[in-house]
């Protein structure tokens, strides 16, 4: 993987930051090979550096702000020298090839979209997460950029969501589903049942009908497109439900020596579907439709998630996710085009 400069990275957001920040740069540096550029107060980040022995290793760039996990998205006005807004002004002068941040998505979404603003042609950007299915990860968007969205929009979400598939995973023609309470046709309320319809006519998009919850884990298709506040929810609840599915089975491990013996004999599978079902091990959310490359890691993500984020998210700016993109929304026709004007 060509990285041409570094990945800038928030170190001043995140449940955990700056510590295991800064602790997840330097094992993308030292172990991805990976360049990072550290953004926020210069001191403590050289102090945590120093500590690893990498102050030479990795920059830091200066912020004089920082938005914290409880702000939303109007903190990207109050705070325009925030080190989210630094990093991406980086990456919109050229210094780095993408913005890492684990800091409240509502802030990171809005800073970003100021500061890097949305592709040609794009409504609203949207945040793609990669579901743990098998053999390839399925993707779903929107998780949670727009709390609510026309069904044009749930349109142009298939189309980003396509143009991510194809960059990130190889696939072509991927299958798209639209997620809402039953299969058939007409489920869902007004705004899913006429981007049900739009999706059928949508050129370039092979459209395989809705799913259902159930669906989100089965592969059955490889994007799932949702409103922001429908993904979101979804999202969440898959998370906590394999959290709840393995601290039950870690107690029924622990139950008796019969079943400590048995966990132990299956404890490298189990550790395998740990490590797949982990959020962590993705790297993160990617936020689509702006003119850079953006990723969002999880907002408890320690050095081994804020590693895989970066990794993410240097494949991804190497690939040209943002040009594949704009390049899809540009293929769009005309005629089709014009669904997406005048609607924001």
């Amino acid at each position: 993987m060509a990285v041409s400069s570094p990945v800038a990275l928030d170190a001043m957001g995140g449940d955990h930051a700056p510590e295991q920040i800064v602790a997840g740069a330097v094992v993308a540096v030292r172990e991805l090979g990976i360049p990072v550029v550290l953004v926020g107060e210069p001191r403590p980040l050289h102090d945590l550096l120093t500590r690893y022995g990498a102050a030479s290793e990795i920059p830091i760039v200066r912020a004089e702000e920082a938005i914290s996990m409880d702000e939303g998205a109007l903190a990207s006005l109050r705070r325009p020298r925030s080190s989210i807004a630094v990093a991406c002004h980086l990456v919109r002068k050229g210094d780095a090839s993408a913005v890492v941040s684990a800091g409240s998505t509502g802030g990171v979404v809005a800073t970003a979209k100021l500061r890097l603003k949305t592709q040609p042609g794009v409504l609203r950007p949207a945040i793609a997460v990669a579901l743990p299915t098998v053999p390839d990860p399925t993707i779903l968007l929107d998780a949670g950029a727009n709390a609510d969205a026309k069904p044009e929009m749930l349109v142009q979400f298939a189309h980003l969501g396509v143009a991510y598939v194809a960059t990130a995973l190889g696939h072509d023609n991927p299958r798209v589903g639209l997620l809402t309470i039953g299969a058939e046709a007409e489920k869902g309320n007004k705004v899913v049942k006429r981007a049900h319809e739009l999706l059928e006519a949508a050129p370039g998009i092979r459209f395989a009908g809705n799913v259902e919850g159930h669906d989100l884990l089965s592969g059955r298709v490889e994007v799932i497109v949702a409103d922001g506040f429908t993904g979101n929810v979804a999202l969440k609840t898959m998370e906590g439900s394999v959290r709840y599915a393995f601290g039950q089975l870690r107690q029924a491990v622990d139950g008796s020596t019969v079943a400590r013996i048995g966990g132990l004999l299956q404890r490298p599978r189990l550790r395998g579907l740990y490590e797949r079902l982990d959020p962590e091990a993705h790297g993160g959310a990617v936020l689509l439709g702006l003119n850079g490359c953006v990723v969002i890691a999880h907002g408890s993500s320690r050095a081994k998630g804020v590693a895989a984020a970066c990794e993410l998210a240097a494949r991804l700016a190497a690939e040209g996710v943002v040009g594949k993109v704009g390049e899809r929304i540009a293929a769009i026709p005309r005629s089709h085009r014009l669904w997406f004007s005048d609607r924001r």
